[in-house]
């Protein structure tokens, strides 16, 4: 399919036409746009726009993902109703240039790409969190016309093109050529999911950066997106909140271990993401018993009196969320389940290890010692139907917090409702939200409950 490789619009703010809007973006970028009559000539320059469009090709058949909107498909809730609200600037160099690989500095004037293969830098899945994280951390404003310190424009687009470190800003319409398309299944943190509307580039045209499941049944994920107002990290429904069928995933093409995508993919099958069903309560493999290994050579040890082995266990767990937490990461993505970007920082020796007791990041304040009162004693004791002393320990803190207010007797040992309700009240309180505020206790909750 053919997309067009000129700017989206904006609407102004006294006119939401087409050729308005095409005015300003052009003068934004220091473009002349033949003059025209208002608003006589906005037709004709809506034309002229479109009929210039061929030209950029994007691999992959995206035609078929963009056609239409499900049937009957609404917009889900997101504190608005309409389309994000994202327009964005054209494809272009850095703001101000900056030294490329070879010590060149990269041209300040505007850029038109070309169907060429683009050149790409190399990085690791982490890489793209870790710089998607600093615009969240720094609450990079929306702008479509403003640029970061970092180079790149402060849109959707703008934001895509620096996590995944391209030489210059694209826009949703050339995103897809430094990418491989992706299936559902397949997607780990690092990856897009993008809608170009090519008919309207202004409807609904967005992109976010997959940062994992929020939830075993794949239903949310955490996206990394800029918006109005600021960057932000959110749970999502898959694919996203409007235009859902419409979205698209791609994997970078420059993530070292290679591309993804294609069948091989690098040959390493001793050191691919066996899947999520192979961890957790009730499972028996070998890789448990690797997990466990490499959590030991991280700094893990601790956590195991024996083993590591291929069962399952609370060591496998705590230590797993150790090493999660010892990354920065908190709520569900560091929830003791090791997911494929775990998985690749173990398996390639990256990331943070895990800290000695006592130092902070770790879990529980490490095994025993003065921690062990409050230590928590794991996620089987907090379901319906059980009944022990931790539930009631657990209802007595809630109470004293000031987050009791929905039992109508007790706190006692069995695990009910206004439990569950009174862990969802404390966890919202933390700023946490979907998967994260579930109102069933986990290490991060029971530790801020009794600290």
């Amino acid at each position: 399919m053919t997309m067009p490789v000129f700017d989206e619009y904006e609407p102004a703010a006294d006119c939401g036409c087409p050729g308005c809007a095409q005015e300003r973006r052009a003068a934004a970028l220091g473009l002349t746009v033949a003059a025209g009559g208002h608003p006589a000539a906005h037709g004709a320059r809506r034309a002229l726009v479109l009929a210039t469009a061929a030209g950029v090709v994007l691999g992959g058949g995206t035609a078929g993902a963009a056609s239409a909107v499900a049937p009957g498909h609404a917009p889900a809730r997101t504190g608005a109703d309409h389309d994000p609200d994202t327009p964005q600037g054209g494809p272009g160099p850095l703001h101000g240039g900056r030294p490329g690989r070879d010590g060149e500095t990269t041209p300040t004037a505007h850029v038109t790409p070309t169907a060429t293969r683009p050149a790409l830098r190399i990085t690791t899945r982490a890489e793209i969190i870790d710089r998607a994280r600093r615009w969240v951390d720094a609450r990079v404003p929306y702008s479509m016309e403003k640029y970061w310190s970092d180079g790149y424009r402060q849109d959707c687009s703008g934001y895509v093109s620096m996590a995944w470190n391209l030489d210059g800003n694209e826009w949703t319409g050339s995103l897809a050529q430094y990418g491989t398309l992706t299936a559902k299944d397949q997607l780990e943190p690092g990856d897009i999911l993008l809608f170009h509307n090519p008919a309207d580039p202004n409807k609904g045209s967005h992109v976010t950066i997959f940062g994992g499941w929020s939830d075993d049944g794949r239903t949310h994920y955490i996206a990394y997106e800029q918006t109005r107002p600021h960057t932000r990290r959110l749970a999502t429904p898959y694919a996203y909140w409007n235009n859902s069928a419409r979205y698209v995933g791609y994997r970078y093409n420059g993530i070292s271990g290679g591309a993804g995508g294609g069948a091989g993919g690098g040959g390493a099958t001793e050191t691919a993401y066996p899947g999520a069903k192979f961890f957790g309560p009730g499972a028996n493999n070998r890789y448990v018993t690797r997990l466990g290994k490499m959590l030991v050579a991280r700094g893990g040890k601790r956590f195991y009196s024996q083993g590591p082995g291929p069962g399952w266990g609370e060591a496998d767990r705590r230590a797993t969320e150790a090493f999660q937490r010892a990354q920065g990461w908190r709520g569900a993505e560091a929830d003791g389940l090791p997911g494929p970007h775990t998985w690749r920082l173990l398996v390639q020796n990256a990331g943070k290890d895990i800290p000695a007791a006592g130092e902070g990041g770790g879990v529980d304040g490490g095994t025993g010692g003065t921690a062990g009162a409050t230590a928590f004693p794991g996620r089987e004791h907090f379901r319906p139907g059980r009944s022990n002393a931790y539930v009631e320990k657990l209802g007595r803190q809630l109470v004293k917090k000031g987050y009791g207010k929905h039992y109508t007797s007790g706190p006692g040992p069995r695990w009910t409702e206004a439990d569950r309700r009174n862990v969802e009240a404390f966890q919202r309180a933390q700023g946490w939200r979907g998967a994260a505020a579930d109102g069933y206790p986990g290490p991060q909750t029971w530790r801020r409950l009794f600290a």
